[in-house]
C-alpha cells in the first residue's frame, strides 16, 4: 500500500487525490473520483469531492475511516445529506457518504439497535409495527440514524436526546460507546460535531405500546409534515434554528419574506423556514438568501437567525 500524501497535497493536486483514490480502493469497493455531489444531497446543489468514497458494510466504513485517521488524512462525512448546503466549488479531499449497505437494524425487545445508515422513517415505521413507541416524531425526518444522533435532529417537540442510549463511534483512538452524559445532547446540537467521530451504530430505547396507536401517531404527524411543509421541489429541511422562545418560521412570515428570491432559490410560500431549488439555484444563491431573510427578520425585529443548516466545501469569502 503507498504511503499517502499529506492533507494539503490531497487537497490542492490532483494525481495526489488519485493516489489516495487508489489506495482507499483496496479497502472499499465503491470509490469515484470527482462525484457531483449535487446527486447525494436532497437540495440537488453542490460541486464535485475530489474523491467520494461509500463503504457498502460497517466493515468497509471502519477499515476506510481507520486508515484514514491513522495516516492523518482530513476527511467529511455525509449522510443523506438532509442538513447541508454543498459548495458550488464543491469539498475537497475525501468525502465519505454513509448510507446504503450500513442499514441494518435490529430490535431486542424495547431497544432497538442500528446502523449508522439508516433512513430515520423506516426506523420509525419499523418501530411502529412493532408496537413500540417513541420515534413517531422522527416518520418524516429525511436523515439517516447517525446524521439524526449527530444533529440531535427533532420534530413536534421531541428530539433524538429522548431515546438515544448508546452510540458506537471510531475515533483515532480506536472505537467508543458514549451514553447521554458524552454526547452532550442540546438543541439541534452534540459534541459529535466538535469531535472526530464517526457514528458507526445507535442503540434508542422504546416504550412498548399498543401497534394500532403507535401506527396513527405516526401516520398523524406524517399528514401534518405534508399539510404544513413544502413536499416535492428540493429543499434541505429547515434553514434556520429556532431562536429561544419563538420559531424562526413565524418570523420570517412576519417579515414579509416568505416568497423572496434570488437566483434559482425561494423562500417556500408554505413554510417560510424553508428555502426551495426552483429548479437551477445555486449554493451561491441559497446563502445569499440566507443572509438576505436574516438580515430582513433582524431589520423588523431585532432578531439575529443563527442557520441551522450546515455549510460544506469551498465557500469564496464573497459569499
Amino acid at each position: 500500500m503507498s504511503t499517502p500524501p499529506s492533507p494539503r497535497s490531497v487537497s490542492s493536486q490532483s494525481s495526489e487525490v488519485t493516489v489516495v483514490a487508489n489506495d482507499i480502493r483496496s479497502l472499499c469497493r465503491d470509490v469515484r473520483e470527482r462525484e457531483m455531489l449535487r446527486r447525494h444531497v436532497s437540495f440537488r446543489i453542490g460541486g464535485p469531492a475530489d474523491v467520494l468514497v461509500l463503504p457498502r458494510s460497517v466493515d468497509e466504513l471502519r477499515t476506510a475511516v481507520s486508515w484514514l485517521f491513522s495516516h492523518d488524512v482530513p476527511f467529511t462525512i455525509l449522510g443523506q445529506g438532509s442538513n447541508v448546503l454543498i459548495a458550488d466549488a464543491g469539498i475537497r479531499g475525501i468525502v465519505i457518504k454513509i448510507g446504503k449497505g450500513l442499514d441494518r437494524f435490529s430490535f431486542e425487545k424495547t431497544r432497538l439497535v442500528a446502523e449508522a445508515g439508516v433512513g430515520l422513517p423506516h426506523l420509525a415505521r419499523a418501530a411502529a409495527t412493532k408496537g413500540l413507541a417513541g420515534l413517531e416524531f422522527a416518520a418524516g425526518i429525511p436523515a439517516s440514524l447517525g446524521g439524526a444522533v449527530v444533529m440531535n435532529a427533532g420534530a413536534h417537540g421531541h428530539a433524538m436526546s429522548e431515546v438515544v442510549r448508546e452510540v458506537r463511534v471510531l475515533t483515532p483512538d480506536g472505537e467508543q460507546i458514549l451514553g447521554p452524559p458524552d454526547l452532550g445532547f442540546g438543541y439541534r446540537t452534540t459534541v459529535l460535531q466538535q469531535r472526530r467521530a464517526v457514528v458507526l451504530e445507535a442503540t434508542v430505547e422504546l416504550t412498548q405500546s399498543d401497534p394500532v396507536s403507535v401506527r396513527g401517531r405516526t401516520d398523524e404527524w406524517l399528514q401534518h409534515r405534508s399539510d404544513t411543509q413544502p413536499i416535492g421541489p428540493p429543499s434541505s429541511g429547515c434553514i434556520f434554528r429556532n431562536p429561544q422562545g419563538d420559531h424562526a418560521g413565524r418570523l420570517i412570515d412576519l417579515a414579509g419574506a416568505k416568497g423572496l428570491a434570488l437566483g434559482g432559490a425561494r423562500v417556500s410560500e408554505v413554510h417560510a423556514n424553508y428555502i426551495l431549488n426552483t429548479g437551477e439555484a445555486t449554493a451561491a444563491d441559497v446563502l445569499g438568501l440566507i443572509h438576505k431573510v436574516s438580515g430582513v427578520v433582524a431589520e423588523k425585529f431585532g432578531v439575529r437567525l443563527e442557520p441551522e443548516i450546515k455549510l460544506l466545501g469551498e465557500f469564496s469569502q464573497a459569499n
